[in-house]
């Protein structure tokens, strides 16, 4: 028997959210969550195209454009799980910075500093 869509997008969030500290807990409409986890997860960050890696890197390279600190603050931490270093999202704030605008770099900085200090504390008491 094949997976559901939503089973397909469980696997991606538990991917980038393990060890907690993602948007697994937000108080999302059902009908909103259900799409997100069939649509979002269980459809485009599936396709053969792209690796999980690279779409992680793009979503925070969005998020850093667009702004959306609290939503770069679960997206770095994703992007960290799956083993991309900090130094390569440094790069891409920086990169985007070029693009987008110096206050959302600065801030995404703030914030990609602040979750990698959070996980590096979180390490020392496992």
């Amino acid at each position: 028997m094949s997976e559901s869509k939503a089973e397909k997008g469980m696997q991606i969030v538990r991917k980038l959210m393990r060890g907690g500290g993602g948007g697994g807990n937000l108080p999302l409409p059902a009908e909103f969550g259900r799409m997100t986890m069939e649509h979002l997860f269980g459809d485009v960050w599936q396709g053969p195209e792209l690796a999980i890696e690279e779409r992680s890197l793009i979503t925070c390279s969005v998020l850093v454009a667009i702004g959306r600190e609290e939503e770069q603050r679960i997206h770095f931490r994703g992007a960290r799980n799956l083993g991309i270093p900090r130094e390569k999202l440094e790069g891409m704030i920086t990169h985007v910075a070029h693009y987008a605008g110096w206050p959302v770099a600065v801030g995404a900085s703030r914030v990609l500093h602040e979750v990698c200090a959070a996980i590096d504390e979180e390490s020392k008491g496992s």
